[in-house]
């Protein structure tokens, strides 16, 4: 038999029951579609935000405004969020090993799960302070308030951009894009927080605005966490159908049953497949292994498919609750 990268190898072994069969390992792992390296983002993302912090918190305090205050922690939890990212980023092009046979590209996933709950305990924690500051309302300097936030929508945005490219096909970068994009909507309330306090000197509006981003970055931030829960339970990712692969399979000429089919993500990039496929007397053709192989990596985008051969008549399936044999 033949992989989709053209290797011939042969593996034969025996199911419970003593059956032959024959398994197609597809690997598209570090083969064109590894994840686009956003190493330099990383970097000025960090230094950018981290340089931030700084100053945020130094004029939140010197001008009494919690929104700064609130929004410069936020931004202390992006910085983490984006080292957790990055670190995951070059854990994900590790090599496999004797004992991670994967290498470490589940590291991706743990790292957006890192960030959606990272994201959500620093907006409660946004929520508190604002809560505390709408009870005992304080004086806030207005026009501070609007030049230091101005200047982080600039920072947020522009980090934001650099990982606009990757926030669609990968959750690990559309955990650090969300949390520059969210910072980005917390600079934008804070200006026009300042604002309004300055035509009306209603300081109460500084933590009111807190409280309205923060309910804006908990339904930013929660197709996140549902994503990265899924992912780290092994579910089949959102853009595919289980159903749909299910029917190509047993379509594939010569099948007349399939059972055990498992579909997962092996990364925030990366799905994997694993399928007994029951064939009709004889082996497959020689193209059978390649061409399934290259059917499921061009529709669903499954670029690592193991599969399993079983013979009509021959085969035990009787632990496998989805057994169609």
């Amino acid at each position: 038999m033949q992989d989709d990268h053209g290797h011939t190898h042969h593996a034969q072994g025996h199911d419970q029951a003593g059956h032959d069969h024959a398994h197609s390992h597809s690997h598209g792992l570090g083969h064109g579609h590894a994840p686009k390296n956003f190493g330099p983002a990383f970097a000025i993302g960090i230094a950018l935000n981290l340089g931030f912090v700084g100053v945020e918190a130094l004029y939140g305090w010197l001008s009494n405004s919690m929104a700064l205050v609130a929004d410069a922690g936020h931004n202390l939890s992006d910085v983490l969020g984006l080292v957790a990212a990055w670190i995951a980023a070059v854990l994900v092009r590790r090599a496999p090993t004797a004992r991670f046979t994967y290498g470490l590209r589940g590291s991706s996933i743990l790292a957006a799960l890192f960030n959606a709950v990272l994201l959500l305990v620093a907006t409660g924690g946004i929520i508190v302070e604002a809560v505390q500051r709408l009870l005992e309302p304080a004086p806030v300097a207005g026009t501070t308030v609007m030049i230091v936030a101005g200047i982080g929508i600039l920072i947020n945005g522009f980090t934001a951009w650099l990982f606009a490219s990757g926030a669609q096909g990968d959750i690990n970068i559309r955990g650090a894009y969300l949390h520059m994009m969210a910072d980005a909507v917390v600079s934008v309330g804070v200006v026009l927080a300042g604002l309004v306090i300055l035509a009306t000197g209603f300081d109460w509006i500084d933590p009111l605005v807190s409280l309205a981003i923060a309910v804006l970055i908990i339904v930013a931030t929660w197709g996140l966490l549902r994503d990265s829960v899924a992912m780290s339970l092994a579910a089949v990712p959102p853009g595919i159908d289980p159903e749909a692969v299910r029917a190509h399979l047993a379509a594939r000429p010569g099948v007349r049953g399939l059972h055990d089919l498992h579909i997962w993500s092996m990364s925030t990039t990366e799905v994997a497949l694993t399928a007994h496929l029951v064939v009709a007397g004889g082996a497959p053709d020689r193209h059978f292994l390649k061409d399934t192989a290259d059917t499921l990596r061009a529709r669903f985008g499954i670029h690592h498919a193991t599969l399993q051969i079983e013979i009509e008549g021959e085969t035990a399936c009787t632990l496998a609750k989805d057994c169609v044999a």
